[in-house]
Parts: structure tokens; sequence; C-alpha cells
């Protein structure tokens, strides 16, 4: 059999409870961002500018809409006669439906489908952060340094080390502790929760795990301090640019409000790396005669007669005379009537903000109106 390079397994299958209403009929990584996007976007455009063509996402929670939506890569250029793309979920077997159980369960339930893809690399991703990465760079570090396993890494506030796994390396960037989710540490470089395995080691330590039967269902709490206590060769790769894992109401709206302060991810400005969704085939902008619209972001086939400050606006919404919306998120379709107000807001896909309603008038904290 012809062995395949690298293949990209992406981790699109968590809930995403913390999104509240956004996730409750959406799996995490379908969500909207940035006024086009959705979230699984930018991981999907990463590997079709990476030069990895064959792509699988694992989806289990709510996987509907993102299933229909991955389709067969079309969005991302990933569909061609070379390349392959598709959605594994959770398959029913003799004893009934093995759902995945955490990061390291859901490759592991895959291992015979990846064999039969027979590659020398697997990446492993998430389907919900938001950055820019050529993993080809990721991948030739991981040659380079003749690594097992190579660990995505970057450099974060001391004050937030409590949300990552911290790694502590030598002089060669050779890995020699990780630490998940530290009160303190003096070392502030974090796991992204991105990995580069040779494949063969890949598969021997899934099914030590699972043979061992201590339930080790995760990479980041189970795997990676094993292949540690192995004396594996993992190497921390240095990231520098914007990263954020948007998984809570406020990082969501905090990040589009990043598009609108400074496009830290050069959607607007970096034309060799664009980041790649769905054409929804909309109608152009209509911009009202009593519109006002500063420092925004407006899509397609959105209809405004009213007031637009610092704010985020999605496909096919309508905003009315009088209505005024203030460093806020509109997601597709959603409907704001005459005179109502809206400040510091998500506001859900197909939404229907009545007549002169005042959402967050006081502006103490980020506010989502779900259908």
């Amino acid at each position: 059999m012809m062995q395949t390079e690298i293949v990209a397994m992406i981790l699109a299958g968590g809930k995403g409870t913390r999104l509240e209403s956004l996730t409750k009929k959406m799996a995490k990584s379908a969500v909207f961002f940035g006024g086009k996007y959705r979230i699984i976007d930018f991981t999907m455009s990463n590997c079709a500018h990476s030069g990895i063509n064959n792509v699988w996402v694992l989806t289990q929670y709510e996987s509907i809409s993102l299933n229909n939506y991955i389709g067969n890569g079309s969005h991302w250029g990933i569909d061609g006669n070379r390349s392959k793309t598709g959605v594994l979920t959770p398959r029913q077997h003799e004893d009934g439906i093995s759902w995945y159980q955490g990061t390291a369960d859901a490759i592991y339930q895959n291992l015979e489908f990846i064999d039969e893809i027979n590659p020398k690399y697997v990446i492993i991703l998430s389907g919900d952060q938001i950055y820019k990465m050529n993993y080809a760079k990721m991948l030739a570090f991981h040659r380079e340094k003749k690594a097992d396993v190579t660990i995505a890494s970057i450099t974060v506030e001391k004050k937030d080390v409590s949300r990552f796994g911290i790694l502590k390396f030598d002089e060669n960037r050779l890995i020699t502790a990780f630490i998940e989710k530290p009160t303190a540490s003096d070392s502030l470089t974090a796991s992204m929760g991105i990995y580069i395995f040779n494949y063969d080691i890949l598969k021997k330590v899934l099914i030590s795990n699972k043979v061992g039967g201590n339930n080790n269902y995760d990479f980041g709490k189970n795997i990676i301090p094993y292949i540690l206590e192995q004396k594996l060769k993992v190497y921390a790769f240095p990231y520098v640019g914007y990263w954020r894992d948007v998984g809570t109401i406020e990082s969501l709206w905090r990040a589009n409000m990043d598009l609108i302060d400074g496009d830290p991810l050069g959607l607007y400005a970096d034309d060799s790396f664009k980041i790649l969704s769905e054409d929804t085939r909309s109608l152009p902008q209509y911009i009202g005669h009593h519109a006002l619209i500063s420092d925004s972001i407006i899509n397609q086939g959105v209809k405004c007669d009213g007031k637009v400050f610092h704010s985020v606006i999605f496909t096919d919404v309508i905003i009315e005379e009088g209505a005024e919306i203030y460093d806020s998120v509109i997601m597709p379709g959603a409907i704001i009537r005459r005179d109502a107000i809206i400040h510091k807001a998500i506001i859900a896909s197909g939404v229907e903000v009545i007549k002169e309603r005042k959402i967050n008038p006081d502006d103490k904290k980020i506010v989502l109106i779900g259908k």
C-alpha cells in the first residue's frame, strides 16, 4: 500500500455548553464568527494552505449542521482527485453505539480507518480555535528534530497559566515536563492542543493505554504525560501569532471585537492566506439613506437603515431605521426592528429584536439573545 505522508484529524465533537443557546442545537465548531465565517473555517483553511489534502473531522454532539457544512471539503478546495475530506461519527457496533469518550478515545476508535490511509504522520487539531498556522512549518520542525511527537506551543500571560497545559523544555525545545492547568508556574509556555505524531507511535500509545484499562481518554490529561513517562522524544513547536479558544460568550464576543480593533489575523490584509468559507450567494449590501456605520464589519446581504458602531454584522441581517447597535455581534438573518437599541450583545442567528427594545443598556457584561 502506498504511504500517505500526513493525515489531519480534526476534533469537533464537543458540546460547547458555555456558549449557551448558540450550541443548543449546533456543534461549537459550526458557530458563526467574524461576520462571514464559522469557527471551523480557520482550522480547515489552515489545512488547505498547508498542503494537507487528507482531512477528517470527528463529530458527535448536534452534528447535523456541521456534517452538512463540511460536506466533501469544497468550501476549502480539499475536494479534488487527490484530496479527501469527510466526517467521522461514532458508529454502532454489535454491543451498541460507542460514543467518543474524549479526544484520545475519538482517535482510538478510528485507528482502523487511519490504517487504511496508511499515513507516516498524523496531525491532531481542534475544530474550535481561531488562528492561522502553516502546519507545513510545524511538520518541517518535527522532521528536523526527529521527534516522535511535536506539540504546538504558545506563550501565555502569567494570570492565564491555570487555563492550560504548561510545558517545560530544554534549550533544544525537547519537552521535559507537562503540567495540566497548574495554579502557578515559572513556565509561561502552553500547549495549544495541536499535535503531530509519527503514526506508528500514536497507534502504539493509544492501544497500550486502552489495553491497560485505565480509561485514558484525553491527550492533555492522559496521553501526553504517558508518552513523557515513556521517554519518547516530544518537542515544543513555537507558534507566534493570534490564537483564541472561543469557548465562552465573553471570549467569542472579544474575538469578534478583535477583528475590528486591528485585524490581528490579517483577514483584510493577507491575500496569500485567506480564511475560506461557504459562499452564501446573498444579495449585495444595501445601506439606506438614514444609515450611519462606523468601525464595523458588514457582510453580504445586509439591509441597514439604522446606526451601527464598532460591531460585526453577519449575512442577511436587517437593521431598520432608528435602530442603534453598539459593540455587538449580529449573526445571520437576525432582524433589528425600528428604534431598538443594543449594547455589547451577541444576537443569535434568525432572532428578531422587536421595535423599541433596549438590550443591555447598562453595559455591565456581554449578553446573548438566543432563539
